[in-house]
């Protein structure tokens, strides 16, 4: 290149690089400001703490002190808080460059803080991962864009994510821009399932039956009956009450309690078949309501056997349907496995523009079991934006499950772009917040899902057990790979024990998923030391990460782990029952495959009824057991489950007799229920019936366990059978 060249070429660069300065605005250079941030007058704590994250973020990334004032100070400065002269609806937001200013805001002063922590990850690739972990890049120079315009108006105006990291860390909330609480601008004593507050049973039951649902008969306190003219009053005043109690809530709800056993009167039913629907009877009381109320919105559930819209009837204008997802298969998207469902949802957006979703993401029986669904996330939140919700509730577990913090993000950030591309979320998350182990959570993640995505017929449950997976994508070899790629994981952030940790927890599930394989043939796994390892492992890491539930029935980690250390002693005894015949003079039903041999096979239940539990509904358990050869007997026993809420209680006895022909038995000893069934008894427990006595010669040992028969008039179930379940006998 000749010298005029070279100078030319100096020359054109020189203009190229003078061109590009002119292409950006300059806030801040080497650590020196070039901005103020502008505060308008009468700001409110919105906008002033808008203000402040913004000061404080780009002080991390630029190392630079921004000040913040309420006056123009420099030729540019960045003005926060709402913008009128766009005339933006409530929930949008808004930054641009115009002339030497920046100007960041929404549609209300909230909605300008959301505006600032969307600027923040757009335009510098802030992240909040969780409420511990966030990436803040650096950089020299804080520029932006001379053309910068950007708007967004979420179309989800009320999101919630139902976990602890958003309840608890309200700061985090905002930085996803989510709902910081379950039911914000609700009355807090009337969220959800409100009739039983209305009128509470212990009040008006005995002297006004009327009042209650009418079914097979008789009146039983499980719903109201909605076509009584003084249940309408006496729910008005109600109402009235707690609207006065709460004066600034916008929202009380009306509805159902939580059980299927509604009114069915011959003044309910008429309106049930004329409507085609028990949702018939439900919104034309609430309307009802909501004609007293025209300034508040009533709240409604569209659950269970109200989840089909009626046919004539239409919701009032204030009156709020919230649309329950709960019978779904969450192994596909809702529109391709659950029909019923999508279909219900249409037939709501067409007579009602106030649609609240409430859908559910993770398995409720058992928080930290594998749950492959993240993939349904998007093209879920997709159907119900498409059909006219705008307020979406996705109920997670609220305590930490299967890669709680995942999840929490991925879900929040959908909720605010639904057509944002959910794999590039969630690689980024993984990379972000797993770092060097991320390769191999991610290949956990696909191959999971992929497993259960080859099995077409498998109904992936929100009230399941992980060991209905077991021939499926939680078969035995897919535990071990899953556990593999743990394992290397582990050693991908050896000596990090910050990310050590993230990864432990996220194992959880890959570990609880195999302790509970384990019970498939306990009396054999019980003498490996893996078994006491692995378990030892999934307490450690609990204790640390602060997790304490295994469900929704508050079944504690800490009630499991010595469940599950008691069952491995049982297990490690001699058993003579171990493998012997069992006949049923009792019939059970549906679980453990109605198997007899569920009871001496060596496999141990836990806290669900789904796994190696044999159940017996609304008649006794009388089942016996060959020894095959008379034995000295000292000990009998067994362990029985409740779940209360599934109307699974404990017998109210259990009798043991020995024989040595199988037809002349004598008693070995009755034992009482020691914990009686009541309103404040324990939803999920395990009791074990030990008869221990003198030593006696036996061949044939005879369990007879007396079912409650029914529910009682005060369960949400009164009226339907009891269940009893039993778990494996042992004989010493």
């Amino acid at each position: 290149m000749d010298k005029i060249a070279f100078i030319f070429w100096i020359f054109l660069s020189l203009i190229s690089i003078e061109c590009q300065g002119q292409t950006h605005l300059t806030l801040s250079k080497s650590g020196k400001a070039n901005a103020t941030i502008v505060l308008p007058e009468n700001s409110d704590e919105w906008v002033q703490k808008a203000a402040t994250e913004l000061q404080s973020y780009l002080k991390e990334i630029g190392n630079v002190d921004i000040a913040i004032s309420k006056t123009v100070e420099g030729e540019t400065n960045i003005y926060i808080g709402k913008r009128t002269e766009l005339d933006l609806p409530q929930h949008a937001i808004a930054y641009y460059v115009k002339d030497q200013d920046v100007y960041i805001g929404g549609g209300s002063s909230k909605a300008s803080l959301y505006a600032v922590y969307v600027f923040l990850e757009r335009e510098f690739g802030c992240r909040f991962y969780s409420p511990e972990v966030e990436k803040i890049p650096e950089q020299s120079h804080i520029r932006l864009p001379k053309d910068l315009n950007y708007h967004y108006v979420p179309p989800v105006s009320t999101r919630t994510v139902h976990s602890r990291l958003f309840y608890d860390q309200a700061d985090f909330a905002h930085k996803l821009r989510v709902t910081e609480e379950a039911f914000p601008t609700y009355v807090p004593d009337a969220r959800v399932h409100t009739f039983h507050r209305f009128l509470p049973a212990d009040d008006f039951y005995q002297s006004h039956p009327e009042y209650y649902a009418l079914r097979n008969g008789k009146r039983i306190p499980t719903q109201l009956c909605l076509t009584n003219e003084t249940v309408f009053e006496l729910v008005k005043d109600s109402v009235t009450q707690y609207l006065a109690r709460y004066p600034s809530a916008k929202v009380i709800s009306v509805s159902q309690d939580d059980n299927t056993q509604y009114c069915q009167c011959d003044k309910c039913e008429a309106i049930h078949q004329a409507e085609e629907s028990p949702s018939g009877s439900m919104i034309y009381f609430v309307n009802r309501i909501a004609e007293h109320f025209p300034d508040k919105q009533i709240s409604t559930l569209a659950y269970q056997y109200t989840r089909k819209a009626p046919k004539n009837i239409r919701p009032k204008s204030n009156v709020l349907i919230t649309l329950c997802s709960i019978e779904c298969d969450r192994s596909a998207p809702i529109d391709k496995k659950c029909q019923d469902f999508t279909n219900d949802l249409r037939e709501w957006s067409k007579i009602s523009d106030n649609i609240r979703i409430w859908d559910y993401t993770t398995q409720f029986t058992n928080f930290l079991a594998p749950f492959p669904n993240i993939h349904t996330l998007q093209p879920n939140i997709d159907l119900f934006v498409n059909n006219n919700a705008k307020w979406i509730f996705e109920q997670h577990s609220r305590q930490p499950s299967e890669l709680f913090e995942l999840r929490s993000y991925l879900t929040a950030q959908l909720l605010w772009q639904p057509d944002a591309n959910a794999t590039a979320i969630m690689d980024d998350f993984l990379n972000g917040y797993y770092e060097a182990a991320a390769p191999f959570v991610r290949s956990y993640i696909e191959t999971v899902h992929e497993e259960i995505q080859q099995d077409s017929s498998f109904f992936l449950f929100l009230y399941g057990d992980p060991s209905q997976g077991f021939e499926s994508f939680l078969s035995g070899p897919m535990l071990a790979y899953y556990d593999s790629l743990y394992n290397e994981a582990e050693k991908a952030v050896a000596g990090q024990p910050e990310l050590l940790d993230r990864l432990n927890a996220a194992r959880l599930s890959v570990d609880y998923a195999l302790l509970e394989h384990a019970r498939r043939n306990l009396s054999k796994a019980a003498l490996s030391p893996d078994l006491s390892k692995r378990l030892a492992r999934f307490e450690a890491t609990t204790q640390k990460a602060n997790i304490s539930m295994m469900n929704e029935m508050r079944y504690s980690v800490s009630e499991y782990i010595e469940g599950y250390k008691n069952t491995i002693a049982r297990a490690k005894n001699q058993n003579l029952a171990h493998g012997k015949k069992v006949i049923l003079n009792t019939k059970p039903k549906k679980y453990a495959s109605e198997d007899p041999q569920t009871l001496t096979d060596g496999a141990f239940g836990g806290g669900n009824f789904y796994a190696n539990w044999l159940g017996f509904e609304g008649n006794d358990l009388e089942a016996v057991i060959d020894l095959g050869a008379p034995n000295m007997v000292k000990q009998i026993s067994s362990a029985f489950l409740q779940v209360t809420n599934h109307i699974v209680f404990f017998p109210n006895s259990v009798e043991y007799w020995y024989s040595m022909d199988g037809q002349n038995y004598s008693r070995f000893e009755t034992l009482q229920n020691q914990k009686p069934l009541t309103k404040g008894s324990k939803i999920n427990d395990i009791q074990y019936f030990t008869s221990q006595s003198q030593a006696v010669e036996a061949r044939y040992i005879k369990i007879i366990g007396k079912n409650q028969q029914l529910a009682p008039v005060w369960h949400n179930a009164a009226g339907l059978p009891a269940w009893v379940f039993i778990d494996e006998v042992t004989v010493n």
